[in-house]
């Protein structure tokens, strides 16, 4: 299925050039002249685009202005919007990656580096979609559940695993994205010890999942699990996550940092930190990870 996008500029050159540019990738693309006119057009019809790049400096309603909008509407909460923006001040990337800008471009950019950017943010929306489709059906009699322990290795069990705890914390919708990201940070990071630097290599080579079932083969990777405790209470939901990789710098990695905007990834336990979890917390080197969902009735 063909990815919509719409590009949000008020330069008109701009715009026609990066329509062109992604028209031949296979997107189908419209523009819209500023974020009024931006606005207009997906409240008509809230599932019309598949992902937004988005100017900054605007006449009528700016890019932060319209990006705090869809925020904080219920219908665009997924949608990934691509800041695109003329100069690199930190303020203003803290503000917008605060407010849930999926990336940071800087005008013009290489076309092969937006290409890629659309296509990573189209695939984790893609996950998360397909995610938030399968909460409620694993809802076996959650809520008489008071503490379980599970083990698990792979990508894909991670992703069933989130979706178990997320129904386990009563507000899956919320939690969801939460879990799986660190769950999976547990694997490729930890047990796999793929550093930083490396995924950001692998995503750019479009390798990353490859070359995580490739170590998941091998010792002494093969060997490695990640053991997930759960403890339900009437005031809470407590998720322990550990694995058996050496740690982090994770102190680095609770807030939204400019040093890390132009990269493509990193910015998955800040945001699981604001958005899913009512408290998150690295302990020791960073190889566990608790968090805490209180509960709406406590």
């Amino acid at each position: 299925m063909t990815a919509k996008l719409l590009i949000v500029d008020d330069d008109e050159i701009t715009c026609l050039v990066t329509r062109d540019d992604l028209q031949q990738c296979g997107y189908t693309v419209e523009t819209a002249e500023d974020g009024l006119a931006a606005w207009e057009i997906i409240d008509r019809d809230p599932s019309r685009f598949d992902l937004m790049l988005l100017d900054k400096q605007m006449p009528r309603l700016d890019g932060i202005s319209l990006l705090k909008r869809i925020k904080s509407d219920g219908r665009f909460k997924e949608l990934p919007v691509i800041m695109l923006t003329g100069d690199n001040r930190q303020e203003d990337i803290i503000e917008g990656l605060a407010e849930g800008a999926f990336y940071y471009l800087t005008k013009p950019s290489a076309e092969n580096v937006l290409q890629l950017v659309i296509k990573n943010a189209l695939d984790e929306f893609r996950q998360k979609r397909e995610l938030r489709a399968l909460i409620g059906k694993q809802a076996n009699n959650l809520q008489l559940l008071r503490r379980a322990e599970f083990c698990y290795r792979t990508l894909p069990e991670a992703r069933d695993l989130a979706l178990l705890l997320a129904e386990a914390s009563t507000v899956p919708d919320r939690t969801v994205n939460g879990y799986s990201e660190l769950l999976i940070n547990a694997v490729e990071h930890g047990n796999l010890g793929i550093t930083y630097a490396e995924k950001g290599r692998l995503l750019r080579d479009e390798r990353w999942e490859n070359e995580v079932e490739a170590r998941l083969q091998r010792s002494p990777y093969s060997a490695k699990a990640v053991n997930v405790t759960l403890e339900k209470t009437a005031a809470a939901s407590i998720v322990t996550i550990t694995d058996q990789g050496n740690g982090f710098n994770w102190q680095a990695y609770l807030e939204f940092s400019p040093e890390r905007a132009f990269d493509l990834h990193g910015r998955g336990i800040a945001m699981s930190k604001a958005t899913s979890f009512d408290n998150l917390e690295y302990l020791g080197n960073g190889s566990s990870v608790v968090t805490t969902v209180l509960s709406r009735n406590a």
